[in-house]
């Protein structure tokens, strides 16, 4: 069985997938779910994505195929390590979640200068301009993304998904019902079980 990665996002830790781990009930798979410290959204994201390969490869090696999910900022993490870090040359399979691709309107008013990783996900910023640039680089990966509606941190909550791949509104009121509500549990947890 393919590991997989789980990678969290802005003011979390791993714990937030414990109740998305419960819901897979697969414990002979392999996880890792490494902490990955942003202070309060200072460490800018490509820094972040360099720890993420890090562990990976120390969890790993170099060459072991995984399928890879990112929740809220750890998508868009998630996402760079794949682009910018050879890390689609050995993902199955990419599950975004409720992460600001196109970017989001709660982070605009962020300076850089205080808080690089939060600024990163500004609406056009230089990051996710680079990413949609070299969005074929996803191209050999299977890409999923989930999102929800009326999510108040990725807003607006229908922009939250990659340029390929499958879409899934999820029906959660609030951006942490994502990784917590029965509904979205049983929704993850049933793509991710997919052979």
């Amino acid at each position: 069985m393919i590991p997989l990665v789980l990678v969290h996002g802005l003011w979390d830790r791993p714990r937030v997938f414990h109740r998305l781990i419960q819901a897979l009930d697969q414990p002979q798979r392999d996880l890792l779910a490494p902490h990955l410290p942003h202070g309060l959204g200072d460490v800018p994201l490509r820094e972040l994505a360099q720890r993420l390969d890090e562990q990976i490869r120390h969890r790993f090696g170099a060459v072991t195929n995984v399928d890879l999910l990112g929740f809220s900022m750890g998508g868009i993490i998630g996402r760079i390590w794949l682009q910018d870090f050879g890390g689609a040359a050995r993902t199955r399979r990419f599950f975004s979640v409720g992460s600001p691709h196109q970017g989001t309107m709660t982070a605009q008013a962020i300076p850089r200068a205080l808080l690089a990783g939060a600024a990163d996900m500004k609406i056009g910023s230089q990051l996710l301009h680079h990413l949609h640039r070299r969005s074929n680089q996803l191209s050999p990966v299977e890409c999923h993304s989930f999102f929800c509606r009326w999510d108040l941190m990725v807003c607006p909550g229908w922009k939250a998904v990659l340029p390929q791949g499958s879409i899934q509104d999820i029906p959660v009121w609030m951006h942490h019902q994502l990784m917590s509500h029965p509904n979205a549990l049983k929704i993850i947890s049933k793509a991710l079980k997919q052979p």
